[in-house]
């Protein structure tokens, strides 16, 4: 048990001398300058300093010395003892959960004023005054009801069209294919319907130009089979590509393009999650061989896309479930693309 209990009390002291020389290491790379910390790192050092007492800090090569550590504590504990009130003066503040509800609703309801917001809270069992609401929205940079009425929010034209089944999204996304002749970058133009995921591939090309790109609204607006057929938005970036005579074209065939503002990617979300879901999870995992690689392996994800990827947005459901989804008995079988890459796992009928 002696030996034991030296072997211990060696290692501890080896692990205590590391732990200072590193400390004398970290002084050193700060050269001097002060050390900011904040209340709460103060706080735990001056706990644990007070336990060990001032002798024991001395020795060590801590970050403060023991001093600051010890007159740390007597803070602490003083501000606990020291009998002063707690409150602040004059009326408590309104609580966060319900100034943040004050903001929810004058964010979702432009049209309503200071006493409306007032009134609505009094349904909810919150007992607010004027005068308080009209500060907590000034305090959060909203301004009054009548300038917030003026037009709709982004966000609200996006939600109020796509339940309506009506908006869509046009993008582009550049892939790096390995060819004969070197590297050449791909462009790949795709449409999403915002209300379903759906998605459409509208062309892949390795240099767009205006006539493909007029070619490509004929296609989408077609009378017979476009992919915009009932459709009555096009959101788009401000791409040079999307020139006047394709947005012309789209006006001709009963959808209006709605260009966004420049440097806003965030206003088409739906978008970029698409091109993010199809890089990450396929595109960036393989080495692309050519053009007809590329269109097979879009085409390959397209169509677990729709059939066998399961959507958050959606609430977890797929958008084109085929006859093996949600199949309770049966043998548990895996459908796999592109090598087993992507997989979907079913169950076999029985």
């Amino acid at each position: 048990m002696l030996l034991f209990a030296g072997w211990v009390n060696r290692r501890q002291q080896e692990m205590i001398d590391y732990l200072k020389e590193e400390n004398r290491i970290l002084r050193e790379q700060l050269g001097g300058r002060r050390l900011r910390l904040t209340d709460d790192q103060r706080r735990r050092l001056a706990v644990k300093g007070k336990v060990l007492g001032r002798e024991v800090l001395a020795e060590l090569a801590g970050i403060v010395t023991p001093e600051t550590i010890l007159s740390w504590y007597r803070k602490l504990v003083g501000r606990k003892y020291d009998g002063s009130p707690r409150r602040r003066p004059g009326r408590p503040p309104t609580e966060k959960e319900i100034a943040d509800l004050v903001v929810r609703i004058a964010v979702e309801c432009p049209d309503h004023g200071y006493t409306k917001i007032r009134d609505v809270l009094r349904n909810l069992g919150h007992e607010l005054g004027r005068n308080t609401v009209k500060r907590i929205l000034l305090e959060h940079g909203i301004v009054p009801a009548p300038e917030r009425k003026k037009q709709p929010t982004w966000s609200t034209f996006i939600k109020a069209h796509m339940e309506a089944g009506t908006l869509a999204a046009a993008d582009f996304f550049t892939v790096e294919v390995l060819t004969l002749f070197g590297t050449v970058r791909y462009q790949v133009l795709f449409v999403i319907e915002l209300s379903t995921r759906r998605v459409h591939v509208a062309g892949i090309t390795p240099q767009a130009y205006e006539e493909w790109m007029k070619q490509i609204a004929r296609n989408l607006t077609d009378a017979v089979d476009g992919f915009l057929l009932g459709m009555h938005y096009l959101i788009m970036d401000r791409d040079p590509l999307f020139s006047a005579a394709f947005r012309q074209i789209l006006q001709d065939g009963g959808v209006k393009p709605v260009r966004l503002p420049a440097q806003s990617p965030d206003l088409n979300c739906y978008a970029e999650r698409f091109v993010l879901s199809i890089k990450s999870e396929c595109l960036n995992r393989l080495i692309l061989l050519g053009e007809k690689h590329l269109r097979l392996v879009v085409a390959e994800y397209v169509r677990h896309y729709h059939v066998e990827r399961h959507h958050q947005g959606l609430g977890g459901q797929l958008i084109e479930p085929d006859e093996t989804a949600w199949r309770n008995t049966g043998r548990v079988a895996c459908r796999e693309r592109l090598g087993g890459l992507l997989r979907y796992y079913y169950r076999e009928a029985a």
